[in-house]
């Protein structure tokens, strides 16, 4: 094992299954935040795979400050309309010439950020109920350097920060977690009427567990207000079939408290998203790496999606610590729960952060100094391979929120 400078010390706080409140949140793909994380990630991923294939390397660019302007519209039962389109403008800085090449960086990123939208919002009509705009400039030169250092087997990290990730998730995070994946997946194949716009928040006092849903309902497959409640109630159901899946607790499903059937003030929307009429949205304002905010653990503060996957700090060190976390749960025994925090140093190696500070909880019986050898290991093999994980976030096998 090398000398990179790895902590392991005991957690400061009792396991998260052990506190009496816990509160989990998760803005599904259709919420304005994921949206523009969405578009991010992928014009991200759509930069470096061209890179590659023109120069032969990722070179620099980031586009995690894309923001969501709200549209208007006037939904109604059997279908309504969009008054104003939803504007969306990618920002960020993008090389656009290397050596000789030129590389057409916004047609890549309109290119992008349309089939993303294509593929996971289909209510939104390109071009009418969006606009996409797109000024991706260069970067600063300091920067460039760091980011393309001549020879060098490792990146080096182009900023001085850090990532968090943790493991296992608790049963409350689970339910909040798979439940919108399975709403916004083959439940939503087949109910055409909910929207792509779900967020779940849920919370968990002692052994009783609320969840509370703001489900976006699509107004062409919705046509009257039994049909809206109708449909409420079969995502109430659903996700209560997702959470008797994760969990014996006592389990309470509210689904669109905000609603008043009398007044008739739904949420009915025209394109499932409540971007149509409002809401705006940002890049790194909704869930973290690993897919959930958790205010229950320490997280940061970094937009890990549209960032680099080279040499970025935000989003490597996000996505490798949650890596290290659930590798370390998966692998040792005896480990309640863990927390991985890695710093970095900008223009150091990304494989030899500032410190990896790893916190445990461990079973009753099993001691730290019984594991800590075995953490060790891990996070020093992880990190050996930090540029593993730049492979994965280019082939699209990482998640970002």
């Amino acid at each position: 094992m090398t000398a990179r400078n790895i902590r392991v010390e005991p957690i400061d706080r009792r396991a998260v299954e052990d506190q009496e409140v816990e509160i989990v949140e998760r803005k599904g793909i259709g919420h304005p935040d994921s949206i523009c994380d969405g578009i991010a990630e992928s014009v991200a991923g759509a930069l470096a795979r061209t890179y590659l294939e023109r120069v032969g390397k990722v070179l620099h660019f980031n586009t995690d400050e894309t923001q969501l302007v709200a549209g208007e519209a006037a939904p109604a039962f059997g279908g309504g309309e969009v008054v104003d389109p939803i504007y969306i403008l990618i920002v960020g800085r993008a090389t656009k010439h290397y050596e000789g090449t030129t590389i057409p960086t916004e047609r890549i990123a309109l290119e992008a950020a349309r089939e993303y939208l294509a593929t996971n919002l289909p209510e939104l009509e390109y071009g009418m109920d969006v606009v996409v705009d797109v000024k991706l400039g260069e970067g600063s030169g300091d920067l460039q350097s760091v980011f393309g250092e001549d020879g060098a087997t490792v990146p080096m990290a182009n900023d001085t920060s850090f990532g968090v990730g943790h493991a296992p998730l608790s049963e409350t995070e689970r339910i909040v977690l798979e439940a919108e994946r399975r709403l916004n997946g083959v439940y939503g194949e087949d109910h055409p009427e909910l929207g792509s716009d779900v967020k779940l928040m849920g919370k968990r006092e002692g052994d009783s567990i609320d969840v509370t849903v703001a489900a976006a309902m699509v107004d062409e497959h919705v046509e009257d207000m039994d049909a809206y409640v109708e449909a409420v109630e079969s995502v109430r159901e659903c996700v209560e079939t997702v959470a008797s899946e994760h969990t014996d607790r006592e389990v309470t499903v509210y689904v669109n408290t905000a609603d008043d059937l009398e007044s008739g003030s739904i949420f009915l929307t025209v394109t499932g998203t409540s971007a149509e009429q409002g809401d705006d949205g940002s890049v790194g304002r909704g869930n973290r790496a690993n897919g959930l905010i958790t205010p229950n653990r320490s997280m940061s503060m970094e937009a890990t999606s549209g960032k680099n996957p080279v040499n970025h700090i935000g989003k490597i060190y996000n996505l490798l610590s949650t890596d290290i976390a659930e590798t370390v749960v998966d692998e040792v025994d005896g480990i309640r729960d863990l927390r991985v925090r890695l710093l970095s140093q900008i223009g150091r190696p990304i494989d030899e952060p500032h410190v990896a500070d790893v916190h445990v909880v461990t079973a009753d019986g099993v001691a730290l100094e019984d594991v800590r050898g075995e953490i060790e290991t891990i996070v020093d093999a992880k990190l050996a391979d930090v540029t593993e994980i730049t492979r994965r976030v280019i082939d699209g096998e990482l998640t970002t929120f």
